[in-house]
């Protein structure tokens, strides 16, 4: 298996891959795993990645465009069976999951940082989005790295007694609304209007309700409690 991770702090990734099993199952060929700085395909020479977000509010966002150069750079390379980005608002990561991504043969990882990345690369390359759990850590890098653990560790041959694997065992409830920044049309995918605005009230509305309906979709238990 072949696992690529495009992250803005590839050193967060170094540690955990560089030991115990995961180190095994690369020492033995079984598994790959290439980290990948998002810099590289940076907007300008001070290697922005990261811009405010429409509609104002706290947070940086990973922009659109390093973020598709580096997919699509990494597309020419491989063709991968799924597109993984780390979000709080993903489907959560359990032992099924794990079961199931063990037997791709590559697989993409978007580590999301600051706010998250522009709405626009989630619908347009991401073909699957993952949560580790119902809070909020500094960056995707820790939770990809439990994503190729756990997944890595099921593929035959890393573990020494390959049954081992077949015996293991939000603030408001409301789940964050789509986020956009800079530019407001790229390859003809644009901001919703409302964005645009400049119309605090409007855009306070659409965003709860976005989050409501997103919630519904996604998590309808965290409404329950």
């Amino acid at each position: 298996m072949h696992i690529d991770i495009i992250t803005v702090v590839p050193e967060l990734m170094e540690s955990p891959l560089s030991h115990s099993i995961m180190k095994r199952a690369q020492d033995k060929g079984l598994l790959t795993v290439q980290t990948h700085n998002l810099r590289k395909w940076a907007i300008n020479k001070y290697g922005q990645v990261d811009d405010y977000q429409f509609g104002g509010g706290a947070g940086m966002v990973m922009m659109c465009e390093p973020l598709a150069n580096a997919i699509e750079d990494l597309q020419k390379e491989k063709t991968y069976d799924e597109v993984i980005y780390m979000t709080p608002d993903g489907e959560k990561f359990n032992q099924p999951m794990a079961n199931q991504l063990s037997l791709k043969k590559n697989i993409l990882i978007i580590s999301g940082h600051y706010k998250g990345i522009d709405q626009r690369i989630r619908d347009h390359f991401v073909t699957k989005e993952i949560s580790i759990g119902d809070f909020v850590i500094s960056g995707g890098e820790l939770a990809a790295n439990i994503v190729v653990d756990a997944v890595g560790r099921l593929l035959p041959g890393v573990l020494n007694d390959e049954t081992s694997a077949l015996t293991d065992s939000f603030q408001d409830n409301l789940l964050a609304p789509p986020v956009y920044t800079r530019p407001a049309e790229f390859r003809g995918w644009q901001v919703p209007d409302v964005l645009l605005s400049g119309n605090p009230k409007l855009i306070e509305e659409w965003r709860y309700q976005q989050s409501i309906e997103r919630t519904k979709e996604r998590r309808p238990d965290l409404l329950q409690e």
